[in-house]
């Protein structure tokens, strides 16, 4: 029997491309993902919340899961966001993904608006939700644990899902205080956590690698520049992964702050990898001040993407 594969590394988030009049460029979506791969990267996630999953219709989503998956055609592995309140639909999702050839799933616990005293989900119905999708899918599952989910995923739960569903063993920790969290899901799970990642841009990229994360899932802005950080630290250098984390830290922060998923786009558009920037209603473009003080922050320290398709 062979043993499974371990994912650990660089997961940066595909952007979704649009043209200027909001229709998929496909295209250009194909160039987004030839640009991450040039990146260095370990491995892509698609149609999670930077690439705008709840601003694609389900025949555009679709079509965008197969033609990233076809495209990027097992060069590395792809992680494929399923998110969905309805069990069956996030299952269904699921199960389509791991037949075209995803290697892992991301889904956040049910929630969109819904976690209230109104509709409240508890923690039972949200491990039926995983294992659902889990025995749908039959690949490896990362849960996100978000703010924007509003739901309260305790160490304890996370630790039963992992040790009751195998499948189930990556955790994306993106919330206030990711670093204590993580720490806690090591040393309550052990072997159980088989992928502790952090996110929100790797904002707090070193107290979570300190914390035990063994991937990183950032934005497509720069990814270049977080890969050497990540290698630094894990030869032991972490001196030199410090100098590689405070040399980026500024444009990262101004991202996560400022710009938010508007700023990989922005980049890529100076950089020739994509022709328009644009992101759905009800997102505002973004502000012709922000895109200047961001480009000159990415002018600082020259990522791939700004000048890739140039």
């Amino acid at each position: 029997m062979s043993t499974p594969t371990r994912y650990s590394g660089l997961f940066p988030v595909a952007p979704t491309a649009f043209h200027a009049d909001g229709s998929l460029d496909l295209e250009g979506q194909r160039r987004v993902l030839d640009c991450m791969i040039d990146q260095g990267v370990d491995g892509i996630c698609i149609l999670a919340n930077y690439s705008e999953q709840f601003l694609v219709s389900d025949e555009e989503r679709a079509v965008l899961t197969r033609l990233c998956l076809e495209h990027v055609a097992g060069r590395i592995p792809i992680i494929v966001t399923c998110s969905h309140f309805s069990t069956e639909i996030a299952a269904l999702r699921g199960a389509e993904a791991a037949k075209l050839g995803a290697s892992l799933l991301m889904i956040t616990p049910p929630y969109h608006g819904m976690n209230t005293q109104l509709v409240k989900i508890g923690d039972q119905q949200i491990y039926e939700h995983f294992a659902a999708v889990a025995d749908a899918a039959r690949i490896p599952i990362m849960i996100q644990d978000a703010p924007l989910s509003g739901v309260n995923l305790s160490v304890d739960l996370l630790v039963r899902i992992a040790r009751e569903i195998p499948l189930v063993s990556y955790f994306k920790i993106e919330i206030p205080g990711t670093a204590a969290k993580l720490r806690q899901l090591i040393e309550k799970g052990g072997d159980a956590i088989v992928g502790p990642f952090d996110g929100e841009e790797a904002i707090t990229l070193m107290a979570d690698l300190d914390a035990g994360a063994t991937g990183c899932m950032t934005s497509a802005m720069a990814p270049d520049l977080i890969a050497p950080i990540l290698r630094d630290y894990w030869v032991g250098d972490r001196a030199g992964a410090m100098l590689g984390y405070q040399n980026v830290l500024s444009l990262i922060n101004f991202e996560n702050r400022q710009c938010g998923l508007r700023a990989a786009k922005t980049v890529m558009v100076e950089g020739g990898v994509i022709a328009s920037d644009h992101v759905r209603h009800p997102l505002e473009q973004i502000h012709p001040a922000t895109k200047a003080e961001l480009l000159e922050l990415a002018r600082q320290v020259n990522p791939i993407a700004l000048y890739w398709g140039r």
